[in-house]
């Protein structure tokens, strides 16, 4: 099977209704000076949670930044979520914040892998501007003095109810989120719902079959197949009790499951190898009915594969072919994740693979 060369998995488009959520949720303004901010991201009481991407701005950006606060123009507020342990995870604003804190350490970014830092000088801003080249410390003390000062607008939020799920977090992240690259549901479930399950469909996500299947030696960059491992544990053994929509569908089992041990987790985990293995070795190009992997066809055969596990070489590849027709394909596009949609296409592949 050929691979693809891209990192990002192609697939064709779903439609999946917007999950209506409702909360408790505390909001509160907090106006912190910037030496508040930088102090607080050095001793964690402020964090950049790990679903966050890198910092990934450029000097230039960063001195701007910079320029604007020692210029009195006004910077966009920062949102930040309190977590169970009462830090503050930046869900909006990581850039603004760690650029602040890099220029009172006088060095931008992170050291590099020989422990190396670059001096942080002003560097991008207009050939006229006094603050060209110059570090925090070798501004005037004025200056410096304006820059510890000067407050930015920090929205704290906090879910009150229901205190059992913490996945208010999942919905603001998706609407806040207003970085250059927004994260994928799957990247932001992997912090939300952290636990044994993140590393266990990671570990999957690698197996060889699955990637020969997915037709890419390496993980896709938002993790779209990282989400198709969980879509399939979500269904395995219990999708007569699927409803919609897919994405509350799947926020729900991944923080039911998160610690990933029950008996239902250990047999997916078998039965998953087991079936990826058949369809590597038996379908060529597999669930591509439109050339692009089609996540309802392979839910509903990997599935059928799951739960039927004795089946030989000849007839998967005489059930999977008897799919090719009208009645299966109404199950695959537009609406594939309505309710009745999901359970009768694997109810309708199940019936192909037990007639084999």
């Amino acid at each position: 099977m050929a691979d693809e060369i891209d990192d990002e998995l192609p697939t064709e488009d779903e439609i999946d209704e917007s999950p209506f959520v409702e909360f408790d949720i505390s909001v509160s303004p907090a106006d912190p000076t910037l030496e508040i901010l930088a102090n607080k991201v050095e001793n964690r009481d402020i964090i950049i949670p790990f679903y966050q991407r890198k910092y990934v701005w450029k000097i230039e950006q960063a001195s701007r930044l910079i320029e604007s606060f020692l210029m009195g123009l006004p910077v966009p507020q920062v949102f930040l979520y309190v977590n169970e342990e009462d830090q503050l995870e930046i869900i909006d604003g990581q850039q603004r914040v760690m650029s602040v804190k890099y220029f009172f350490e006088g060095y931008f970014g992170e050291p590099d892998e020989k422990g190396r830092r670059q001096v942080f000088r002003l560097k991008g801003l207009s050939e006229r501007s006094e603050y060209n080249g110059k570090t925090f410390q070798e501004l005037p003390d004025r200056d410096k003095r304006r820059l510890r000062n000067t407050s930015l607008r920090a929205i704290h939020i906090k879910q009150l109810k229901p205190s059992l799920r913490n996945d208010s977090v999942f919905h603001i992240f998706e609407r806040l989120n207003t970085g250059g690259t927004r994260l994928k549901p799957q990247e932001i479930r992997n912090a939300v719902y952290r636990g044994k399950i993140v590393d266990s469909l990671r570990e999957l996500n690698l197996n060889k079959d699955w990637r020969s299947i997915l037709g890419m030696p390496h993980p896709d960059k938002n993790q779209k197949d990282v989400e198709l491992l969980l879509r399939l544990f979500a269904l395995f053994q219990q999708w007569q009790a699927y409803e919609k929509p897919m994405l509350k569908y799947l926020n729900d089992q991944m923080e039911i499951n998160r610690a990933f041990d029950s008996v239902r987790s250990t047999e997916f985990v078998k039965a998953f190898q087991r079936a990826a293995h058949s369809v590597n070795e038996v379908l060529d190009r597999p669930f591509r009915p439109r050339g692009v992997i089609n996540a309802a066809m392979l839910e509903a055969v990997m599935i059928a594969l799951m739960e039927h596990p004795n089946l030989s070489e000849a007839q998967i590849s005489k059930a999977y072919d008897s799919l090719n027709s009208p009645d299966f394909a109404r199950y695959l596009h537009g609406a594939t994740t309505d309710t009745n949609t999901v359970r009768d296409r694997i109810k309708f592949a199940k019936s192909a693979f037990e007639n084999a």
